[in-house]
């Protein structure tokens, strides 16, 4: 990884209070990397002043260093920003500093025609560091192939990073990462809700591409998780109250955006991802495990269209005849017994699947990507212990990001870098956001929507990506600017070194393609 901490700039404004700090002999740093001199420094110009570097916020700061990634075998040199800027209330009061690393290839002139693509990820309570440094930014998890932890922890340069067609922004929403109200009389009302988030965020947002002097670029939302609701909303949101047009949606792992599915919708959808658990796991009937995982699905998604929702919808009325053809076939996909889906009144809980499934062998399999195991106390019971995949994953990323932050980026605080943060209760009501993106589309003919999802995936399952796809586009009209591409992992799908690759692949080729050429109208044809 080449680097050079040359700081350009470092500011900080706390309570009314700026403060900027250069010494001559740092200052003289600076000069000698506008020659050129200081390329190979592999030394910081610039600390913190550790009476700032403290447990409370500054609400505004930035550290500026420079930095070059190989991307698909070019070197492509970028400025890394990671800093804070605040949130206003409706009286210009500061209610809180939210933490964001910005990243801007430096070889590129003219901003107008480069895209900015503004990262969340979800929870809600989630900071932006998963697909900060595991999937499109210029650093990547040091990991196995499929995504497993190893030590030493680190990172490494990503040679899939989108850094090479866009400029990238994480921010980390209030009680994630760094970022905190300035005092705990602020109210969290104001940011702990679907509607609350959305209004605030858009509001910084705006504040943020106005001080960066991007406006006139393209611009996406990419969110995961909890982040695809956001996102969704704040498409709509941006563009009605900020007339902020954007070019693109992405929606990696995407939530139901408030769709509603009924119990009987709900209870049929699972299916599909049972099916792709079960056959990853070897425990399907010979003649569907002997198929490519994706030539096996169709006839599993076939099945829960024409003829298990029908019989869920039917409920006590269906007979019992009819009753067990159903849960034979649903046995048959998705590697229970007949006895357990009769049992369960063909509803089977995900909490049940990922317990029953391998509960024979000792394991439970995990929610977020079922390809990976656990160990209970007991076999019995209905649901796991724990969340196998999730403490993996935070074995590999907490040391990362915190290492990352500080000795990479030099941006140095004794705040606690909030993996999850405090943001209950949640106020859910109002969560009208797979409308909101749809409104958003129907009004901005420049729009696209591209949606990525694992098989593996039981919290947010690929077949309710595709289902949402379909309520939000119930004209068909639509359809030619939405995408959805699946991938062989979970949640996270990157995590697995060819989906990482692949993933990005498919958002680069989004971008170019979702970027109008020049003189291009937004007009419907």
């Amino acid at each position: 990884m080449k680097k050079t901490f040359t700081i350009l700039s470092f500011t900080l404004m706390f309570s009314g209070l700026a403060f900027a700090q250069r010494s001559q002999s740092e200052a003289g740093n600076s000069q000698k990397a506008s020659a050129g001199a200081a390329a190979a420094k592999e030394e910081t110009a610039v600390k913190l002043n550790t009476n700032i570097a403290s447990r409370n916020i500054v609400p505004e700061s930035a550290v500026v260093t420079n930095h070059t990634v190989n991307i698909n075998g070019k070197a492509v040199p970028y400025k890394a920003t990671a800093g804070t800027l605040p949130v206003w209330d409706e009286e210009g009061k500061t209610l809180a500093g939210l933490f964001y690393t910005y990243y801007e290839r430096t070889d590129v002139g003219n901003k107008e025609n480069r895209p900015l693509v503004i990262s969340f990820n979800g929870g809600p309570g989630s900071a932006s560091v998963w697909m900060h440094i595991a999937y499109t930014g210029p650093v990547v998890l040091k990991i196995d192939d499929e995504g497993y932890p190893v030590q030493p922890y680190g990172y490494k340069d990503n040679s899939a990073s989108i850094l090479d067609v866009a400029d990238i922004v994480y921010i980390d929403p209030v009680n994630t990462g760094y970022s905190r109200t300035v005092s705990k009389d602020v109210a969290t009302n104001r940011f702990f809700g679907v509607r609350a988030d959305i209004k605030y965020l858009a509001e910084w947002i705006n504040t943020f591409v106005t001080r960066t002097n991007r406006w006139a670029s393209p611009k996406y939302l990419i969110g995961e998780s909890y982040g695809t609701t956001r996102v969704s909303g704040l498409a709509l949101e941006l563009q009605s109250n900020h007339w902020m047009y954007l070019n693109g949606v992405i929606l990696v792992s995407p939530t139901e955006l408030g769709i509603e599915r009924g119990t009987a919708m709900d209870a049929a959808l699972r299916l599909p991802y049972f099916a792709a658990t079960a056959w990853y796991h070897k425990v399907l009937p010979t003649d569907l495990q002997s198929k490519k995982l994706t030539d096996m699905l169709p006839e599993v998604e076939q099945f829960t269209i024409n003829e298990l929702v029908p019989a869920m919808a039917k409920g006590g009325a269906l007979s019992a005849d009819e009753k067990k053809e159903i849960a034979l076939k649903m046995a048959r996909f998705s590697g229970l017994s007949e006895k357990v889906i009769l049992q369960n009144n063909l509803n089977i809980s995900t909490n049940l699947y990922w317990k029953e499934l391998l509960r024979d062998k000792g394991f439970t399999v995990g929610r977020l990507d079922s390809r990976y195991k656990g160990i209970d106390k007991s076999d019995g019971g209905d649901r796991p212990d724990y969340n196998a995949e999730l403490t993996s994953w935070l074995h590999s990323f907490t040391p990362a990001i915190n290492m990352y932050l500080r000795n990479e980026l030099n941006y140095k605080t004794d705040l606690k870098y909030n993996m999850f943060g405090p943001v209950h209760p949640w106020d859910r009501t109002g969560d009208n956001t797979g409308e909101n993106l749809r409104a958003a589309m129907a009004q901005n003919p420049y729009l696209h929507v591209l949606v990525q999802s694992g098989y593996y995936d039981g919290a947010c399952d690929y077949f309710n990506a595709k289902y949402n796809m379909w309520q939000m586009d119930p004209s068909g009209k639509l359809k030619d600017r939405m995408t959805w591409e699946g991938y062989e992992s979970g949640h996270m799908m990157y995590l697995r070194k060819i989906d990482l690759a692949l993933g990005n692949d498919h958002i680069r080729e989004f971008i170019k393609k979702s970027t109008p050429k020049p003189g291009q109208s937004a007009k419907f044809e």
